[in-house]
């Protein structure tokens, strides 16, 4: 199994940490990884893009040209994704904030309230956990085999006390699909 992903939104949304998240993940479970950010200068509000591998074997190269898979989490990155995702590749669409379709009719489209349903639970800035949990769910590129644990290595102890929202955050995220 390989999948090519491709996050992409602004700067706040936590697409950064999303994908530092998803190869952590994926390394607990012994895959092999690859993680390239990119970001904006600005602090809140620019570009914020991550391009990640996980994968059973290893990786010959470390560039994500053609996704399998993309997260769109704000308006002005749907073109992008639309342009570089391979034809019957998964687009996951943050519908809270992208209120355009894409052009293309060769995607697998899946709308979901991300950013809707972090508010719901009470922080807008648990949003990117949510779609953690919807592109594992959609992708079955990682098990969630032991959530709690995972996070305590990757946070510093003094986020652990927010573990338990990531938690929620994901798990909302993941079980969100079922109703898509």
């Amino acid at each position: 199994m390989t999948e090519k992903s491709f996050f992409a939104g602004f700067g706040g949304q936590g697409i950064i940490s999303l994908g530092q998240l998803w190869v952590y993940f994926a390394m607990q479970e012994g895959k092999n990884v690859t993680f390239f950010p990119f970001y904006g200068a600005e602090k809140r509000g620019g570009i914020a893009r991550a391009s990640v591998i996980i994968s059973d074997e290893e990786i010959a190269s470390p560039l994500v040209t053609t996704p399998d898979s993309v997260l769109v989490m704000n308006a002005d990155s749907l073109p992008l994704c639309e342009q570089i995702l391979k034809k019957d590749g998964l687009m996951v669409i943050n519908s809270t904030l992208v209120k355009e379709n894409p052009r293309r009719k060769d995607l697998k489209i899946v709308k979901l309230e991300v950013t809707g349903i972090a508010e719901q639970m009470g922080n807008v800035l648990f949003a990117n956990m949510v779609a953690l949990g919807a592109m594992a769910k959609l992708t079955n590129a990682l098990k969630f085999a032991d959530i709690d644990n995972v996070l305590k290595k990757f946070f510093p102890k003094d986020k652990h006390q927010y573990i338990p929202m990531n938690v929620k955050s994901i798990q909302s995220g993941y079980e969100a699909v079922k109703s898509v």
